[in-house]
């Protein structure tokens, strides 16, 4: 259809949506007023013969907007703060009768009122929040300008042409693609909306491109490195490409909330084409599982050229390149783990656990999930939207759970609004908020079609949540900010607003104060190593003077991480009789037969005890999760740790495992130090150890890090990693 078609627009607006960056629309080079008089030659006037932008790594535009890391030829410039550049014209430039601006043109349909037409005039002294470009110095044909741009202006790549005022009308230079202009948000300046004003912070959530992501469960804390990348050669593009598949129009594109909200759509594929597709059902046919990713770089890069979603993601991996995203525009952004983060389906504060009247869980009515741990993302950025004090540190989670205005993405929400119970305030606070504050209640569905109450739990869910600390890879607990401490006034008070402002909490359980029972039972499970047996030991403790017989039922599964039971490999019931006043333990062997031939994805095992005590009738409960220890990866390295300098990167792994693994991938990373690489080894004989060497050439010094994963047929989730220190290279 043509763009000058009548029927595009249907009459209501008159020119089309501009939402795409990589789509342009030059402007004319010559725009006359009218006839130019015979004998005049325009290329008397002024003339612009050649436009220097200092844009090379160790220019001070680069140093000076924190930009120097990007892997890119272009300039790269931070909204709100003043940059140089140079222009050299045919003859001397003269204030007095000469009249030029420079003006920045993105997308295809620019506007000067949508911002996105801007013309710079030249100014005497430069004014903070506004764009201006004030002569610095004149030499000879030659003009330097400090330019300044808006905190507001749209993030983005620029156009980017110089216009020249004649009697007879305007001359403006052709397009130039090596004057192209990125403007990213500018946590550096107290004007941006992503202002974040500790230094130490900046480095870390802006400008660290290898993070530490926490998995596993949150009696076995896992951890492992994770390259965001951001400054990687094509990463600016791939994600300035991202809000163009989404069509989001360019003037919406210098607000933060915007950006995220569309960001934490396009992350995952599900309903807009976005970057990656989820799998949870551990089949990872024509894909990389999700544990395979040792970063996000590939991710975005092959969604660029492919133009398709990229198989496949979980929880993590959506954080991991929604957290590459986010850093690359220059919005400060950390990943975070819920440790126990419920999926509450239907938002009514409440985790529902059905039990059958054997004790064993009803998997037919239980439909709410809790995950060991959940992965999201907080990005920082002032909320005018909402009452002060509600900006700061904001969840977005690309992760696809539950549909949010008709898309599969989730916030920002505040974090300070969802430690008060503020949920009435957008996007998504009361999903957020049941993820890290439901109760877990436990409900007998009897024969008879009804059903009992039997016990609240209302400390297991959000037990734990982190992030990976600032300067280091230590964990950093920031429970306390999102929720009061369990049994506070104030903690009872954010539930008490928050069920104030809609989250619905049926009233069958508020009033459910079970008798305290005179027995108590609780279990540990031994650390387990994989391919090894282990024992799992249950503790019955009788407080009263009064024998009692109890009947006990273990269930063993494989889970997926997200609560989701996959098989059932351990299933045994026995009878315990417990003395007045006693204790017993109950050990159960777990045989590493058992449950090898099933394992997942995350290596993780799922017990669930219940017990009944016959002569009360009272009904105990307990499940814990346990992640198998799993080997690791090897990497070491040779040759000079010196920028531009030959090393060679030597990747090991040995079979830990009675049976042989099939299909073989090693994946290999390092930001600045070698490009994502991977290898396939058919088969690894039990005990037998693989090789792999890649030569790599350093382009990056100070602290870096080579990461390593492993995938097979039947085992993943396997991790290594090394920190490097890169030299300098020498002085010539």
């Amino acid at each position: 259809m043509s763009e000058t078609s009548g029927t595009t627009f249907g009459g209501r607006r008159a020119i089309p949506p501009n939402n795409s960056n990589a789509a342009e629309n030059d402007p004319p080079t010559v725009e006359l007023q009218g006839p130019v008089p015979r004998g005049v030659n325009l290329q008397d006037y002024l003339n612009v013969t050649n436009v220097h932008l200092f844009k090379e790594k160790w220019d001070t535009n680069k140093l000076d907007h924190h930009t120097d890391k990007y892997d890119s030829n272009k300039l790269i410039v931070r909204r709100g703060q003043s940059f140089y550049i140079q222009i050299d014209f045919s003859r001397p430039y003269d204030p007095r009768r000469d009249l030029f601006r420079v003006e920045y043109v993105i997308g295809r349909y620019p506007q000067e009122n949508k911002g996105t037409y801007i013309p710079v005039p030249v100014v005497s002294e430069l004014q903070s929040g506004k764009w201006g470009a004030k002569v610095v110095m004149r030499e000879r044909t030659s003009v330097r300008l400090s330019i300044q741009s808006s905190p507001e202006c749209i993030v983005g790549k620029f156009r980017m042409y110089v216009a020249v005022w004649t009697p007879y009308g305007v001359i403006r230079t052709s397009r130039n693609p090596e004057t192209d202009t990125y403007i990213l948000f500018n946590p550096w300046c107290e004007e941006d909306a992503v202002y974040l004003d500790d230094a130490k912070e900046r480095e870390e959530y802006v400008l660290n491109d290898i993070g530490v992501i926490f998995y596993g469960d949150v009696s076995d804390i896992k951890s492992r490195s994770w390259s965001y990348g951001q400054f990687e050669d094509g990463i600016l593009d791939a994600c300035l490409y991202v809000m163009d598949r989404a069509k989001m129009d360019l003037s919406g594109r210098g607000n933060p909330i915007k950006v995220s909200r569309v960001g934490s759509a396009m992350v995952n594929a599900r309903d807009d084409e976005g970057v990656l597709v989820g799998s949870w059902d551990n089949v990872y046919a024509y894909g990389v599982p999700p544990s395979a990713w040792t970063g996000s770089v590939d991710i975005l890069l092959e969604y660029h050229s492919s133009e398709n979603p990229v198989r496949y993601g979980q929880c993590w991996v959506f954080a991991g390149v929604f957290n590459t995203f986010l850093r690359c525009l220059g919005i400060p952004a950390r990943v975070v783990t819920n440790y126990f983060s419920a999926h509450d389906n239907n938002a009514n504060l409440q985790t529902d656990i059905f039990l059958e009247e054997d004790g064993n869980v009803n998997s037919k009515l239980t439909k709410d999930s809790i995950w060991n741990y959940h992965c999201w993302n907080e990005a920082w950025m002032t909320r005018p939207d909402l009452p002060v004090g509600f900006g700061g540190w904001q969840v977005v989670d690309s992760t696809p759970q539950e549909n949010s205005d008709g898309m599969y993405r989730c916030g920002p929400a505040s974090v300070q609004a969802l430690k008060h119970g503020h949920i009435c305030f957008q996007f998504d606070a009361p999903f957020v908020f049941a993820e890290v504050n439901s109760d877990v209640v436990y409900i007998t569905a009897k024969k008879d079609g009804t059903h009992v109450v039997e016990t609240v739990d209302a400390t297991h869910i959000g037990q734990l949540i982190v992030t990976k600390q600032v300067g280091g890879d230590g964990i950093k607990d920031i429970t306390d900010t999102y929720k009061f401490q369990e049994g506070q006034e104030e903690e009872r008070l954010a539930l008490e607003t928050a069920l104030m402002y809609g989250a619905k909490k049926p009233l069958n359980t508020e009033d459910v104060t079970k008798l305290k029972s005179d027995v108590d039972m609780d279990f540990e499970v031994e650390n387990a190593v994989l391919g090894k047996d282990f024992k799992l030991t249950i503790t019955f403790r009788n407080q009263s003077p009064t024998r009692y017989t109890i009947s006990a039922y273990l269930s063993g599964n494989i889970t997926f991480y997200t609560g989701v039971s996959h098989v059932e490999f351990k299933n045994e019931t026995f009878k315990v009789t417990l003395e007045p006043l006693s204790v017993k333990k109950e050990e159960v062997l777990i045989r590493a037969g058992e449950y090898m031939g099933q394992l997942l994805e995350q290596a993780s095992l799922h017990f669930f005890v219940t017990a009944r005590v016959n002569e009360t009738k009272v009904v105990l409960a307990k499940q814990k999760s346990t992640v198998l220890t799993i080997p690791k990866v090897i990497i070491k390295v040779r040759g000079a740790k010196v920028v531009g300098s030959d090393m060679v990167v030597t990747v090991e792994f040995t079979n830990p495992l009675k049976q042989t693994l099939r299909n073989v991938w090693i994946y290999l990373e390092g930001p600045g130090v070698i490009k994502p690489k991977r290898k396939l080894f058919r088969e690894i004989p039990p005990n037998s150890t693989v090789q792999w060497e890649e030569a790599s050439r350093p382009w990056v010094s100070g602290r870096r890090k080579l990461i390593a994963s492993m995938t097979s047929d039947s085992l993943r989730h396997v991790y290594g990693e090394l920190d490097l220190q890169i030299q300098r290279r020498p002085a010539e």
